[in-house]
């Protein structure tokens, strides 16, 4: 069994150190293969926040990692580093790319930069991003389970969420299942949920799902949503390729110690529309 850990939205700045430690307890038992940190790594995109967050992914000592930057990464209040040089901090922690590609023989991870330096908070997605995911998902091999991580998400179940959905999400989910994506993972809203998008989407033509992720270790939980992170576990044997995503809680022990664990709360399969070449 293979298995993906996908952390979002940490906020180093606002982190919980009991959550933190409980994390690290988990990544110990779990053994997962490939750490996702779909971002807002940080909360003001600060050199210790950054320094921080880098510390902690090595502490979880997770062989493959692909993390990319959240609005939060990007400076706040320094303009002029906002305007030249938005992701300097970022890249010197969790570089080199903005973008990056993991391929390896069960997988085939993209990124995506959905921030923009003039935006505050809405991620978005351009022609040329979108052909350059699909370039990839083409390279992908029929074995791989194929994942795209994007910050803001595709899909939100609530209409008050609407404003936080990514700006050119449709022509985006529909060229991606049209090449074979089986995933996308976001994070941003604090609140985990799974759906399958052939039925929100009309004429999607497949199965795509849409994961996304809470706060790990934040304080800015929201009062529905304590804070999760995402396990998707993966049988690379199995001819189905079927796939099945688990939500872990963070729940609180003893106030006196600080103590907490995470604790498995609900699994979501995940089938993708094809099956494994002979």
């Amino acid at each position: 069994m293979k298995k993906l850990l996908q952390v979002s939205d940490p906020h180093f700045g606002t982190v919980q150190p009991q959550v933190m430690r409980a994390l690290e307890a988990l990544a110990d038992a779990q053994r997962p293969d490939v750490l996702v940190l779909s971002g807002d790594i940080t909360q003001r995109a600060k050199i210790s926040q950054f320094a921080q967050a880098r510390a902690f992914c090595d502490r979880l000592a997770i062989p493959q990692m692909l993390s990319l930057p959240g609005n939060h990464d990007v400076p706040l209040f320094n303009l002029y580093q906002r305007l030249f040089q938005p992701y300097a901090r970022y890249l010197r922690y969790f570089g080199p790319d903005l973008e990056s590609v993991l391929s390896i023989p069960w997988l085939s991870l993209i990124g995506v930069k959905t921030t923009r330096r003039w935006r505050h908070k809405n991620g978005e997605i351009s022609a040329a991003q979108i052909e350059r995911v699909l370039q990839k998902l083409r390279l992908a091999g029929p074995a791989q389970l194929r994942v795209v991580v994007v910050h803001q998400p595709v899909h939100v179940p609530r209409p008050e969420d609407e404003h936080d959905r990514l700006r050119g999400w449709e022509p985006a989910v529909r060229a991606w299942a049209a090449a074979g994506a089986d995933i996308v993972m976001g994070g941003h809203i604090h609140l985990p949920y799974v759906t399958e998008l052939s039925g929100h989407v009309t004429r999607l033509g497949r199965r795509m799902w849409c994961v996304q992720a809470g706060t790990a270790l934040s304080s800015r939980v929201r009062l529905e949503a304590p804070n999760s992170v995402n396990l998707l576990c993966h049988d690379p044997s199995s001819q189905t390729m079927r796939c099945e995503l688990q939500r872990w809680d963070f729940r609180s022990g003893d106030a006196a110690t600080g103590s907490g664990r995470f604790e498995l709360v609900h699994g979501s399969e995940i089938l993708p529309d094809r099956r494994r070449p002979d």
